[in-house]
């Protein structure tokens, strides 16, 4: 091999071996170098979480008031959400069985006529993109 290109090799080899030692061996991190820090703490995030919880249920309250219900308590509230998201979860099952039926269906109608299964991917696309591939 060329003696220059080994040189070369050596050199670049021993730059990054030394940054790579500086970067494990300095004491302190990047963002103490940087002095960066963080735009929002912990806290802050908390606070401002709690305070959406208490202006979504004051909303919900003044529309309650406004048609003649009960206001609603923080308990009630949070247990309706978790009723609303379960039921999203039932109803992404669901879907999911929806679209397995409909595959195998198609896919009988593609035996049927001698032409290859779909799979679930190549199926949802053709959803997607509104084409069935040429074929349905």
């Amino acid at each position: 091999m060329d003696p220059f290109a080994l040189i070369m090799i050596g050199i670049i080899t021993l730059i990054v071996v030394a940054l790579v030692l500086i970067g494990v061996l300095y004491p302190g991190s990047g963002a103490e170098q940087l002095d960066w820090r963080p735009t929002r703490s912990a806290e802050l995030e908390f606070t401002n979480e709690i305070d959406d919880l208490e202006q979504m249920q004051e909303a919900v309250n003044a529309k309650r008031r406004a048609r003649g219900a009960d206001e609603i308590s923080h308990a009630e509230l949070s247990a309706e959400v978790n009723r609303d998201l379960a039921g999203d979860s039932e109803n992404l099952a669901l879907e999911a069985e929806d679209l397995a039926q409909l595959l195998e269906a198609r896919n009988a109608r593609r035996r049927a006529r001698g032409e290859s299964e779909q799979t679930l991917e190549e199926f949802e696309r053709s959803l997607v993109s509104g084409t069935d591939g040429g074929t349905s």
